[in-house]
């Protein structure tokens, strides 16, 4: 258990220690978590800091596409997509080459440099795999962008075939501390997720992997996969803000306070200084009028819609990049 019994003032001291990639105590990063509201700003100034370092004032674009909808067998409590929801969402199986691609153009019409190819399920069936392959070898062969793919869990031979496709990242999120999975998801385990970043890590792609806030975690669990994150040596880190969607499990679960949203985009800043740490999902409905303020400590986004939920129109969000006179990166294979 981490306790901390003093309010941490000297914000900028995390920032110098972060820059020199010192990491921070657990009891550093909780007191970031448990500061009072007024040191918000103080927070932010000092994880910008950092951001500028490593990044400058360059946002990366992210967009998905929800390739496989439904249908899932696990019982992941914050998803509309599990067996355990009874959420209203479209269901339909993997989406074919040609819509796949198609999509990929729009998003390079947004400005997106990865195009994140992401389906339901366990983990892909060999036929599933195959559309996907095909896809992507496509999509390389044409435009200058990064893909992403998070088809859940994967197998040594599945992640080097993906990544011989010319997959440039995979994503598999831990979600939540380790302490904290069994509340959340019983079909496969913490271990799991952690196996196939390895894979991923394993066969050159990539690894993607973040975290889910808002769901009954205590402020130490945040610590702890914020650390378990670093320890992983994920290259990019969403970090999602519940939100709770009716007919899942964690329906009616209230939306965070956006100050506390800024202090955990914060915590991992400080954590992970030199990642890409990604403002993800459930951010608009979470942060609301303070979403400008979430780039001061990532340097990512994602535009357009999410995989059931409606996300910020994409225009919406390059004029919050451009007011705030950042630059949106292009992608440069």
């Amino acid at each position: 258990m981490i306790t901390t019994t003093t309010t941490y003032t000297d914000w900028n001291a995390l920032a110098d220690k972060a820059i020199r990639g010192e990491p921070i105590t657990k009891e550093e990063g909780l007191a970031v978590l448990q500061a009072d509201d007024d040191e918000v700003l103080a927070i932010l100034h000092a994880a910008f800091r950092v951001r500028k370092h490593f990044y400058g004032k360059k946002v990366k674009l992210n967009l998905i596409v929800n390739a496989k909808s439904g249908l899932c067998p696990e019982d992941c409590a914050y998803c509309s997509q599990s067996i355990a929801s009874k959420a209203a969402i479209k269901k339909y199986p993997m989406l074919d080459k040609d819509t796949l691609v198609d999509g990929a153009r729009k998003a390079m019409e947004l400005k997106v440099g990865t195009y994140c190819i992401v389906a339901s399920g366990r983990g892909p069936t060999e036929k599933e795999l195959n559309q996907v392959i095909d896809a992507v070898k496509e999509i390389k062969s044409a435009m200058p962008m990064k893909i992403c793919a998070c088809l859940g869990i994967l197998n040594q031979d599945q992640a080097t075939r993906l990544k011989e496709a010319g997959v440039d990242r995979y994503n598999h999120n831990l979600n939540t501390s380790a302490s904290n999975f069994g509340n959340i998801t019983t079909t496969h385990t913490y271990d799991d997720r952690v196996t196939t970043v390895e894979a991923a890590k394993s066969s050159g792609m990539s690894p993607c992997s973040g975290a889910i806030v808002g769901m009954g975690e205590t402020d130490e669990e945040i610590v702890d996969v914020a650390y378990a994150l670093r320890e992983l040596d994920a290259d990019s880190i969403p970090v999602n803000f519940l939100n709770s969607i009716p007919g899942t499990p964690l329906e009616g679960y209230a939306h965070l306070n956006p100050r506390k949203c800024l202090k955990v985009l914060a915590l991992f800043r400080f954590v992970c200084p030199s990642k890409e740490i990604r403002a993800s999902g459930g951010r608009e409905v979470n942060l609301r009028s303070l979403q400008p303020l979430t780039l001061y400590a990532a340097n990512s986004v994602f535009v357009g819609d999410y995989l059931t939920t409606a996300g910020q129109d994409a225009t919406e969000d390059h004029k919050m990049i451009e007011d705030l006179g950042f630059e949106i990166e292009l992608c440069a294979l």
